[in-house]
């Protein structure tokens, strides 16, 4: 069984990930959502996951 991983980070860790990920020779999915995260009612990260369901399932079946 192949585990398959994809990476949630707000859009301020863009560069971080894409430096980080070039230094380990690795190209992580992720899907990326507006920044700041840390405010953001229940409601409002309900919402996020809601309306990136489908990009993220699309990445999981895709790799």
């Amino acid at each position: 069984m192949v585990a398959r991983v994809i990476g949630a980070a707000t859009t301020e860790f863009v560069q971080a990930a894409k430096v980080q990920g070039d230094a380990l020779g690795y190209d992580p999915h992720y899907v990326w959502v507006a920044h700041p995260m840390q405010d953001r009612t229940d409601a409002e990260i309900q919402a996020l996951a809601e309306k990136h369901f489908d990009e993220i399932v699309a990445a999981l079946i895709s790799q």
